[in-house]
């Protein structure tokens, strides 16, 4: 029997390796991919976010809305139990041809008038995390127009403006202050041996503007934006003409309304022009209040 020589061997040993080094990449690419990172979700398009809009150009009703399109009035906002689908005061009226876009709501004298959108679906909401957005323009002279008093352009809630409530007001002395406020329920932030509305805690919870852009015959916008309302990273912030103003953080109080009973409350004790009113279902960022801002019209058909 031959020997093998040492070439011999060397050779084999390394085409044995050669081979055995094959099967373990083959084998590993056989074995199952690995799995590829999650992709973060998509946030709705700006007219996909869109829950509400009334911009008044044929009537009072919303052109869209995902709830209730109809305005509803009542004496006050204590005689709610009086309230019908339509206004039959003299009030407020729609004025042609005046608004940012076409038509206009006018407040012809210091409303104390009930006049509302129900807010069930057309303002998504939730006790746990509540987020979105509400965005309107305004035209008056705070110091000429409106009469003694505060005044909230805007507010919603189901109960007061100090219980789980966003509203914006002038504040009732000139040169008068704007101001955005953010409030859960009333039981869980107000201090028991403080002031309903003179203390650190309600004050906190403002974004005071106090040399507002207001003017007569200009259209300013307003936008609140409120973010995860009712945990500890709950804020709002205020945008006037698409520029923040504040924020007020740390709103961490519980939300909560009675089923289907939050309300749009329109002008309250407020004089002046008001339009192009919209909602949508999440916290837009500046980028977004920006593209509110520079857009006419219904937000489904003048935004991606």
């Amino acid at each position: 029997m031959k020997v093998a020589t040492l070439s011999t061997l060397l050779a084999s040993v390394s085409l044995f390796a050669a081979a055995s080094l094959f099967a373990a990449l083959l084998f590993a690419g056989c074995g199952a991919a690995p799995e590829a990172e999650p992709e973060a979700p998509v946030a709705p398009s700006l007219s996909e976010a869109v829950t509400f809009y009334a911009g008044f150009e044929d009537g009072l009703d919303a052109a869209y809305a995902r709830g209730d399109r109809r305005i509803y009035s009542a004496p006050n906002y204590k005689e709610l139990d009086k309230r019908s689908p339509g206004y039959w005061g003299s009030t407020i009226e729609v004025v042609y041809d005046v608004g940012r876009t076409g038509h206009a709501l006018r407040f012809n004298q210091k409303n104390t008038e009930a006049i509302f959108y129900t807010a069930d679906q057309n303002v998504p909401f939730s006790s746990d995390s509540w987020s979105g957005t509400v965005s309107f323009w305004l035209s008056l002279d705070p110091a000429v127009d409106l009469e003694p008093g505060y005044c909230d352009p805007i507010q919603v809630t189901d109960s007061a403006y100090n219980d789980s409530a966003l509203w914006v007001d002038f504040t009732k002395d000139n040169p008068r202050q704007f101001r955005m406020g953010a409030f859960g329920e009333l039981s869980a932030w107000k201090p028991e041996d403080e002031a309903k509305d003179d203390n650190t805690t309600f004050e906190a919870r403002l974004v005071v503007v106090d040399e507002p852009p207001f003017a007569a015959e200009k259209w300013t916008h307003v936008a609140i934006v409120y973010d995860a309302l009712g945990t500890a990273a709950g804020s709002a912030s205020l945008y006037v003409d698409g520029k923040l103003q504040g924020t007020a953080e740390g709103v961490s109080e519980v939300f909560e309304w009675a089923p289907a009973a939050g309300e749009l409350r329109l002008g309250v004790n407020y004089v002046g022009l008001f339009d192009e009113l919209s909602v949508f279902d999440r916290a837009l960022t500046a980028e977004e209040i920006q593209k509110v801002f520079d857009a006419k019209g219904d937000p489904r058909d003048t935004l991606d």
